[in-house]
């Protein structure tokens, strides 16, 4: 055991309990003899001010715009702007963010200026124009919007790097805990970090320098943030068991004190693969942070780390049925951890010394915890969790003596804004505005009745300061934050996300099914023995286990968007496999690929010989017309011309497949790859939408935007078949992977190498999710399609 470290431990730990418990001590004095209260309560009513109106005449004019549902958030943005209140919005939401997240002086000359500038840029882009077709999810929340930002900043590789990692964790969330809420607090924290890097940097940062430390920071905030949902609301969940529990603790426990993960050995529960892959994303995650630590700042990040989890763990192991708990006992404990999560943000990233940063962040945490307990407190009360409030709620009738928190809280914001921000106007402002505004979302979200209850409960002590309190709950208005609507948003849209994924999937599935079982051409009595095994041999081709995700997206286009019955286009749909099976016989031909193995099993050439593939893939090109012919309960024009755009796809396939075999041995540039590219891979995902929608009879415009996306999507589509190539794995992919390589192949990942394949892949990501916002109608199936195309391992 590193003896360094245990001491750091030890006497970091010490000296944290001190000072929480000379804090506390302050707090119970003010709490036992109401000091608070009469220096709060002028501080309300000079607030009140500003906060409570009279309605003018101009309100009468504004009628028709109705103060929308927060959670509305396009509608709720634009009411702001449209009633003039997005500047105060912006100014007081990102005022406490710097206080609350980057642990600044609102008093500061300094910060007031960023605050200014980065409520400015945050109004322009809440007024940018954005897509509404796909769920009306903002931009900068999208991964488009993302990998945009990335490459103004010159940081794409960090990106691409952590979009991985979070599909990585989110596959393994188990059931049993809040996947969204999970993912929120990891994504929270990443850009915690970065904000923290940002506001280190100052405008003589050189371009170099600030991409260097945005990289390092979305790296450092995923190691540290990967914490949360893998030691936080693991142990706090019930996935392990209690001893499974014990050992991960003493796990965590030996790698703070020592500085070194240790190795897992046996395991004594059922959940050994979910712990194998914690342990190493979290060994990695630990090696990171140190290895991007000076000298000076990981004393201070092993002190505040095991401050957080000896005090977390202490919390955590507590007992609701043992009424014995002392006042020190409850609160102790959420001084240390509330204050030691931030604390740790800045050891992690070595952030320049700030004056007054650690007492502003230490005396403030509680404040946050107490926020947070009250609005969980039902939750918490269900799950058998001891808070200040579960703990108040079930003993307060025989534990005279216990500390009313509902009173703690108004102790902590009085103190705060008094002794800790000097009575700074700005603070008392921001603070209150909060207060005020968590009680309005507790009584919207529990029901008028239920708020009262619990104001009867936790609110008696002070009768008059509590009907001042519930006036300005009442009556007081612009009081919201945009942090609390990025939140309800962000939750909304990972939990949107999740259900059309898992539509998408289901419908993949289902759909899949169908055409499955239309795909076997029949064999009618009395025809030739060659044609027989022609048709055994197309046969073969078509039963392998393939994606068919072009016959689907037809479907569902045709089906889902244009209204078009199921049962009519089954002809469209066979055609698009059979002319995609023809494609893959004559890829993997000797003259082309020299392919051994295709959707799991031997190719056609290898099973019969080239002359029988080649005649296969003719022959299922000739069935392919037939079938598109025997559509009914079409116009006739509609069908020839859909023909007619069909034959034309096909012969520029074929132009696809020259331009391949014509390029062996040689280096391609990049246009020349997107060229071939385009015409093998591309032209098929644009027959797949552009045949239903010829169909449907729908305007060229679209017709055009469909073609534009279709580009972009196949080029990503065959990047990432090339990555693939190079990092999948052959069970998976149902092919051997280094086929390229082997055949000497021009790819993206030969001419760009992988990161730049990948940088490559997003860029067409990207241009096609940009395409999808000139579609005049729901895109929603389209975008998880793309998604999948660039995150699928076969």
């Amino acid at each position: 055991m590193n003896v360094a470290y245990t001491d750091y431990a030890d006497t970091g730990y010490r000296r944290a309990e001190q000072k929480a418990a000379q804090y506390f001590a302050s707090l119970y004095v003010q709490v036992k003899e109401k000091s608070y209260v009469p220096t709060l309560t002028e501080d309300i009513l000079i607030w009140k001010r500003k906060h409570i109106h009279r309605p003018s005449w101009l309100s009468f004019l504004s009628r028709g715009k109705k103060k929308p549902d927060s959670r509305d958030y396009h509608k709720y943005i634009g009411w702001l702007h449209y009633t003039g209140e997005l500047d105060d919005y912006l100014d007081r939401s990102i005022s406490y963010i710097y206080m609350r997240d980057l642990g600044m002086d609102l008093h500061s000359p300094d910060t007031k200026a960023r605050i200014r500038r980065v409520a400015q840029d945050t109004k322009k882009l809440l007024l940018r124009p954005t897509n509404r077709n796909g769920g009306g999810t903002p931009d900068y929340m999208s991964l488009a919007g993302l990998y945009r930002w990335a490459q103004k900043e010159g940081i794409e590789n960090a990106v691409i790097w952590v979009i991985n990692k979070l599909k990585l964790v989110a596959t393994h969330i188990p059931e049993e805990m809040d996947a969204d809420q999970a993912q929120r607090k990891l994504i929270k924290i990443i850009v915690g970090v970065v904000m923290h890097v940002i506001e280190d940097m100052s405008v003589e940062t050189s371009p170099a320098e600030r991409s260097a430390r945005l990289d390092d920071a979305i790296r450092l905030g995923y190691s540290y943030g990967l914490t949360y949902p893998f030691i936080d609301d693991l142990l706090d969940s019930r996935v392990l068991n209690a001893q499974e529990k014990e050992q991960y603790s003493q796990m965590i426990s030996q790698a703070l004190l020592t500085g070194t993960v240790p190795e897992l050995r046996q395991w004594s529960g059922n959940n050994m693969d979910l712990v194998q892959f914690i342990h190493k994303e979290l060994r990695d995650a630990f090696e990171y942070i140190q290895g991007h630590q000076r000298p000076e700042t990981q004393r201070a990040f092993f002190e505040q780390s095991n401050v957080f989890f000896h005090s977390q763990h202490i919390d955590r192991i507590k007992d609701l049925g043992n009424p014995h708990y002392s006042n020190e006992e409850l609160y102790l404990p959420i001084i240390l951890k509330s204050s030691s999560s931030r604390l740790i943000v800045r050891s992690v990233i070595s952030a320049s010394a700030d004056e007054g940063f650690e007492d502003r962040t230490f005396f403030y945490g509680i404040y946050n915890q107490l926020a947070d307990d009250f609005a969980d407190m039902f939750q918490d009360m269900e799950d058998g969790a001891v808070t200040p409030y579960t703990y108040y709620l079930k003993y307060r009738r025989q534990r005279t003596d216990l500390i009313n928190p509902f009173e703690m809280y108004w102790a902590v914001i009085s103190h705060l804004i008094h002794e800790v921000y000097h009575s700074d106007a700005k603070t008392r402002e921001v603070m209150l505005d909060r207060a005020i505004n968590g009680l309005k979302r507790c009584k919207a979200r529990v029901g008028a009745e239920k708020y009262n209850e619990i104001m009867d409960i936790f609110a008696s002590g002070n009768p008059e300061f509590n009907r001042l309190v519930q006036q300005m709950v009442r009556t007081a208005d612009q009081v919201d934050f945009f942090d609390k609507l990025l939140r309800d948003q962000m939750v909304t849209v990972l939990r949107n996300e999740r259900k059309e994924k898992d539509y998408f999937i289901d419908t993949i599935k289902t759909v899949r099914n169908e055409i499955n079982n239309s795909l076997q051409i029949a064999k009618p009595l009395g025809i030739p023995p060659m044609k027989e095994s022609l048709i055994d041999a197309a046969n073969y081709t078509l039963d392998g286990d393939g994606k068919r995700l072009r016959p689907i997206l037809t479907w569902v286009m045709a089906v889902n968007e244009y209204g078009l019955q199921a049962s009519a286009i089954v002809p469209l749909l066979r055609s698009l496999e059979y002319m995609h099976t023809a494609s893959l016989i004559f890829d993997d031909l000797p003259s082309q690929d020299n392919a051994s193995t295709r959707r799991g099993r031997p190719t056609l050439h290898r099973v019969h010989d080239s002359a029988t593939a080649e005649i296969t893939g003719l022959f299922l090109i000739q069935k392919a017309i037939e079938e598109q012919s025997s559509l009914e309960g079409f116009d006739p024009q509609t069908v020839l011309k859909l023909i007619q755009y069909s034959s034309q796809r096909a012969g520029d396939m074929c132009s696809g497949q020259a331009m391949d075999l014509n390029s062996k041995g040689k280096a391609l540039s990049l246009e020349e790859l997107n060229t071939v590219c385009y015409y093998k891979t591309g032209i098929a995902f644009e027959a797949s939408l552009v045949m239903p929608a010829i169909l449907a009879q729908v305007k060229e415009t679209e017709i055009a935007i469909l073609k534009k996306f279709a580009y972009h999507a196949g080029i990503a589509f065959q990047i990432q078949d090339d990555l693939l190539d190079v990092q999948g794995d052959m069970e998976q992919l149902g092919k051997p992977g280094g086929q390229d390589a082997e055949n000497n192949t021009s790819t993206f990942v030969s001419i760009l190498g992988q990161e730049g394949a990948s940088r490559e892949m997003w860029e067409h990501y990207c241009l096609a999710m940009e395409a999808l916002q000139e579609m005049p109608r729901n895109t929603a199936f389209l975008k998880h399609l793309l998604n999948y195309m660039v995150n699928r391992d076969r």
